[in-house]
């Protein structure tokens, strides 16, 4: 029996608040990467090598979030869901505000790019495990027929943990200098982590765990070992939503990541007019992401997302366009933005959680949509930055093999999603939607 739905929004709100926390922590570091470690961590006479390397321990927080994904995803399908939520949040922050107390590669040499690395790998794994769990509390507890609403709720804290990252990056370039905000102002960002760990943790701590888990447990129907019984059982399954999961991340890190890099370098944009235009995104989205996980609940996830997969991938050639034919009006540079990755990109991003949830039975539900989630992200989100940033070179500086890639991505998760079945239904007959 679901959960009346006073329980269940404190849950979501739960689940929003940490989320978001855990993506500010993680985008925080995008954000600043071509930015600022490029220069701090990555001196040398060639700056599209230090750009690199900076994006390539970006790459590196990915590569690490299977691990995670597995690790908590274990435990999470073991013991429960609660608990991982609470040691991923702390994870995630500690490692946050290290980031911010880390001295210059001037200062103490190579040890300042190795501690980056290892925070950068911390910061991977705790986000491993934190976003399987947050999106388990909400679709285990909202009611069947809205679990796409509900689930796509925790997927607002990917836009609001951007829209602070973004925010206060472009609030520190404002008010300080170019030399202050590269001597310090960058770190503000980071060590105010804590501040939001505190409040993310008091709130996880005051709710209870997933009622679908807790039946499990009491039937005593845990998996034995949660990883082996998902690849043995859910192989095809797992292949699929990899390939769904594509057009999210290589989208994503091309608008939200690299487009400021290039909008900067490329462009002559200053940096807090291409991070005004990546919140205002991030704002929108806020309202875009639950409006198409409801519709998710109305027209079938399958179908919305498919149609999304196509209009986001195709969507990159009209904004980098007009991008690069009017960069010197600066409403079109944000409309071109804002546009496609806060609406349209909202439409695989909305219905992803509650398509993967389906995906996966209760018992191994954690370990699978975390494992899709992250093992899809190394090659969909981790090197997207430094794919982009390489066409772009080999391009003599032109969009147009980004978009290329953009488009591909687009048609490959189309066809991904469309190989899946729709879920036979486990309750009374028209409570649950179309998957």
């Amino acid at each position: 029996m679901a959960a009346d739905i006073k329980t269940v929004r404190r849950v979501v709100v739960a689940s929003v608040i940490g989320a978001t926390i855990e993506w500010y922590d993680f985008f925080l570091y995008g954000v600043v990467a071509g930015l600022v470690f490029n220069h701090l961590f990555f001196p040398g006479e060639d700056a599209y090598i230090g750009t690199l390397l900076a994006y390539a321990t970006f790459a590196v927080g990915f590569l690490a979030r299977p691990l995670g994904g597995v690790i908590f995803g274990h435990f999470g399908d073991k013991v429960g869901r609660k608990s991982m939520l609470v040691l991923t949040l702390i994870i995630m922050g500690v490692s946050t505000v290290a980031i911010g107390f880390i001295p210059s590669y001037d200062s103490i040499g190579i040890w300042a790019p190795i501690l980056l690395l290892l925070f950068r790998i911390l910061q991977g794994i705790g986000l491993g495990g934190e976003w399987g769990g947050a999106v388990l509390m909400a679709y285990e507890y909202a009611p069947p027929n809205r679990r796409g609403f509900f689930a796509s709720w925790p997927q607002v804290g990917l836009a609001t943990g951007l829209c602070l990252a973004s925010g206060v990056v472009a609030l520190l370039s404002a008010t300080l200098t170019d030399a202050q905000f590269l001597a310090w102002g960058w770190r503000i960002g980071f060590l105010l982590s804590s501040l939001l760990v505190f409040v993310g943790l008091y709130i996880r701590l005051t709710i209870k765990e997933s009622p679908e888990f807790e039946k499990l447990k009491q039937r005593n129907a845990e998996s034995k070992i949660p990883f082996i019984d998902m690849m043995k059982r859910y192989p095809g399954n797992i292949l699929k939503g990899m390939g769904a999961r594509y057009i999210d991340g290589v989208f994503f890190n091309i608008f939200g990541v690299f487009i400021i890099s290039y909008l900067t370098t490329s462009l002559d944009l200053t940096r807090t007019q291409a991070l005004t235009g990546v919140m205002a995104s991030a704002v929108v989205m806020c309202f875009s992401i639950p409006y198409f996980g409801a519709l998710s609940d109305r027209i079938g996830r399958i179908k919305v997302y498919f149609w999304g997969s196509l209009i986001t991938g195709f969507s990159a050639l009209p904004a980098f366009w007009l991008i690069t034919t009017h960069s010197d009006n600066l409403m079109v540079v944000w409309l071109s933005i804002v546009i496609p990755f806060g609406i349209l990109y909202a439409s695989v991003y909305g219905p992803e959680a509650a398509l993967f949830c389906e995906l996966f039975d209760t018992d191994v539900r954690y370990t699978g949509i975390s494992f899709v989630y992250q093992f899809s992200g190394i090659f969909a989100s981790g090197i997207t930055p430094m794919i982009a940033t390489a066409l772009l070179h080999a391009n003599g500086g032109k969009p147009w093999m980004v978009v290329a890639y953009t488009i591909v991505v687009g048609i490959i998760s189309a066809v991904s999603v469309a190989l899946m079945k729709k879920k036979a239904p486990t309750y009374p007959k028209g409570s649950v939607p179309a998957v």
